[in-house]
């Protein structure tokens, strides 16, 4: 049996703010690594608590410019600065994040560029392999492993495979263990 999994509303942000523009390409291009933390620039990571603020500059004096409302949504680092995160989530949006309320979880949203109604997921790496499920753009997995090509995800009541072109929260080619 298939089974469709949707999400309604957007991916979580508490207002819509302007979206920062910078590529994935860009941004592998100059792999650096964190000043404070010494770990890769950019990297992924998950948020920890719902109601996350994102905000103008690196301290709790600049502006929150919202409030994140999805737990274990992914983000990218893209830098940092003592204590605190600047991040970019799906939509491009960048700001400053403190660092205690990021988690290292990888987790992925399912294609939220895709106008697909919905894109299979597989019980095996590879599309001759049975579609086990069928998920709506933006759905929020958990990552489990990826080979490069395809990752091992799961959620609330789906767990399969999907190409990792499919997902934002994961590199192209990135092995994830």
């Amino acid at each position: 049996m298939i089974r469709n999994f949707h999400l309604s509303g957007r991916i979580g942000l508490a207002m819509v703010a302007l979206a920062g523009s910078g590529s994935l390409a860009a941004a592998a291009d100059q792999l650096t690594t964190g000043s404070t933390t010494g770990l890769p620039i950019p990297r992924y990571v998950s948020l920890k608590p719902s109601d996350t603020p994102m905000r103008e500059g690196p301290s709790k004096e600049h502006r929150i410019k919202w409030v994140f409302k999805r737990e274990g949504l992914p983000v990218e680092i893209t830098a940092e600065f003592e204590n605190w995160r600047r991040v970019r989530d799906a939509e491009g949006t960048e700001g400053w994040v403190f660092h205690s309320r990021l988690s290292s979880r990888r987790t992925a949203l399912v294609a939220p560029w895709s106008k697909e109604p919905t894109l299979p997921l597989y019980e095996d790496g590879g599309e001759s392999s049975a579609v086990t499920a069928r998920l709506q753009p933006t759905v929020l997995a958990t990552v489990e492993t990826c080979s490069g090509k395809w990752c091992r995800i799961s959620g609330e009541g789906f767990r399969g495979w999907m190409k990792q072109d499919q997902l934002w929260g994961v590199y192209p080619g990135e092995a994830v263990k």
